[in-house]
């Protein structure tokens, strides 16, 4: 019988519901779960007192001293390239007169002049 082109034995496939794996339904649940706890800690965090990064950067650079790139990016989270274009933009779009300069230590230096 093992010739047999019609061994409904070994020739059955699998029906759709069978294939699939036990835990199928519970990972379902699992991840509706996890959004939910992430929900919940977005929502349990304090906001911050600022009001935004834009008004804190201008703050910092309007101090006597400036702010270096560093001390920027530390403060908002950004990388080099985006501290850079935003000082670029404040100058052109922002009306506001930018004085940059490279200290000893080679960091780079932004200061609203007056």
């Amino acid at each position: 019988m093992s010739d047999d082109p019609i061994d409904s034995e070994n020739n059955s496939k699998a029906a759709p519901d069978a294939a699939k794996p036990k835990g199928a339904r519970k990972a379902k649940k699992a991840k509706s779960a996890k959004k939910a706890g992430r929900a919940k800690k977005a929502a349990s965090k304090p906001k911050a007192d600022r009001a935004n990064k834009k008004a804190e950067v201008i703050a910092m650079m309007k101090r006597a001293k400036g702010a270096t790139l560093p001390e920027i990016m530390k403060a908002t989270g950004w990388q080099p390239h985006t501290v850079r274009g935003f000082v670029s933009i404040l100058g052109s779009k922002g009306g506001e007169k930018i004085e940059s300069s490279k200290n000893a230590a080679g960091e780079r230096t932004y200061k609203i002049g007056k």
